[in-house]
């Protein structure tokens, strides 16, 4: 049998053929005819499958394609239709640039600005400006007939807001220096230094106090910093905000919330009246004096206080700043006062006080301050020009608005030392002011 040799079957009529690859291949056809089959023909079946099923899945492929290009198109477009605008101004292209979000712009989309819950970068920016201050005062008693004196500590916070003249000033409130024989603060550094009152204003419940500069380390003046005084005025409910202060007299701690109520009005135990932020961001004893602050870092209020009643929680208050700016300005222009006189050198004015109440404020129309009952003959008072029914408000800069602010600013002079001394004074029925230069004169034995 030969290759390529054609046999024909007579009862089949079917043609067998044997080929090159030793086998035979039979077929209705006579091969070369249409119906002829063989390698070459089924080798076409083969290709013509293999071809077929490929177009099958690049269709397939494009149409898929094709609907999700569509669908993505249809999410990106609902998107940027439904995003605020000033959400959209907020979304940054790769390169750090603020790029609209709008057409197709947002495929170069890589970060989005946002507020996070995390702090720790703003409370390290500003806590080397916070300081906790520890006041000791004297106090007397008695005991079973006996009298005894002891030191008093108490603790709270203050803000370094700035350094001048070689001092580095510090805004607290006043309830926290008040009545101090001695004021220890203490910096981020653990350091610690003895500081001074330089201005007090009991109405408004500020104090400035001053540090020595040359009092102070290289290291402590490389650690600390000053704050960065905000603006209350457009602080909105809802605003997250961040307390630090010297929580219970222990050490710096950090809580936040919430602005709860701006223009809060709320009275003291003493009676005075204030207007405060009113916050859920927790405030405790040692925390008066700290700051409340933004989530940039801002101080925008002083932590007063809170609320101590029972079944009363979150409702802490803070002095805001702006209304805080002017007297706190005010107060570090004061003199500093580094130390009480001893007792027998004190300068003494001569008058006979009596204070004026917000009750008799509101009732009477006198000015809240000390009311001059009566002025001694030939005393310093007299010589300087006051009168009966003066009103002292002021004594060397510092607010007077009850006679223990007098009695705390006189801790501080000495016969001799010349303050001015500002009244209001009746005059056709309205109060007008005058400034009085005093000097203070030898305590006379009573």
């Amino acid at each position: 049998m030969y290759e390529n040799e054609i046999y024909s079957d007579s009862n089949t009529g079917k043609y067998t053929t044997y080929q090159t690859d030793g086998n035979f291949y039979t077929g209705n056809a006579a091969p070369g005819s249409a119906g002829a089959a063989g390698p070459a023909a089924e080798g076409k079946k083969k290709k013509k499958g293999v071809f077929g099923k490929f177009m099958l899945s690049l269709s397939l492929g494009l149409v898929f394609g094709l609907f999700a290009g569509a669908g993505f198109y249809a999410v990106q477009l609902g998107a940027d239709r439904l995003m605020p605008q000033e959400s959209r101004n907020e979304i940054s292209s790769e390169n750090g640039t603020q790029t609209p979000a709008s057409g197709n712009a947002i495929s170069n989309v890589s970060q989005v600005t946002y507020v996070s819950d995390d702090i720790s970068d703003v409370v390290e920016e500003v806590m080397p400006a916070m300081v906790s201050i520890v006041n000791t005062s004297t106090r007397t008693g008695s005991f079973w007939g006996y009298t005894y004196t002891e030191s008093v500590p108490s603790a709270g916070s203050g803000i370094i807001v700035e350094e001048r003249d070689n001092e580095l000033l510090i805004v607290t409130n006043n309830h926290v220096v008040a009545g101090a024989d001695s004021l220890e603060v203490t910096f981020i550094d653990g350091s610690a230094a003895q500081a001074s009152i330089k201005g007090l204003d009991a109405e408004m419940d500020l104090a400035v106090i001053a540090v020595a500069v040359d009092s102070l380390s290289a290291e402590t003046r490389n650690a600390i910093t000053t704050a960065t005084l905000g603006d209350s005025d457009s602080l909105k409910l809802g605003m997250p905000v961040i307390a630090i202060g010297n929580a219970l007299g222990i050490g710096q701690s950090v809580t936040n919330g919430i602005v709860s109520a701006l223009d809060r009005e709320v009275t003291s135990e003493d009676g005075t009246k204030g207007t405060f932020i009113q916050t859920n961001a927790a405030i405790n004893g040692g925390n008066s004096g700290g700051a409340l602050l933004t989530i940039t870092g801002e101080v925008i209020g002083i932590n007063s206080g809170k609320i101590k009643e029972y079944g009363v929680e979150g409702m802490g208050y803070a002095i805001p700043i702006s209304k805080a700016s002017p007297i706190i300005a005010d107060l570090m222009e004061r003199r500093t006062r580094t130390e009480k006189v001893a007792e027998e050198e004190k300068g003494y004015m001569g008058i006979s006080p009596q204070e004026v109440s917000a009750q008799m404020e509101q009732i009477y129309g006198i000015p809240q301050g000390v009311y001059v009952v009566s002025v001694e003959e030939g005393s310093p008072a007299e010589a300087a020009g006051m009168k009966n029914k003066d009103v002292i408000v002021k004594f060397d800069g510092q607010r007077i608005s009850s006679y223990a602010d007098l009695q705390e600013a006189l801790e501080y002079y000495k016969t001799g030392d010349t303050v001015t001394v500002t009244v209001k004074r009746a005059v056709n029925g309205e109060y007008e002011s005058y400034d009085l230069e005093l000097t203070l004169g030898v305590r006379t034995a009573e």
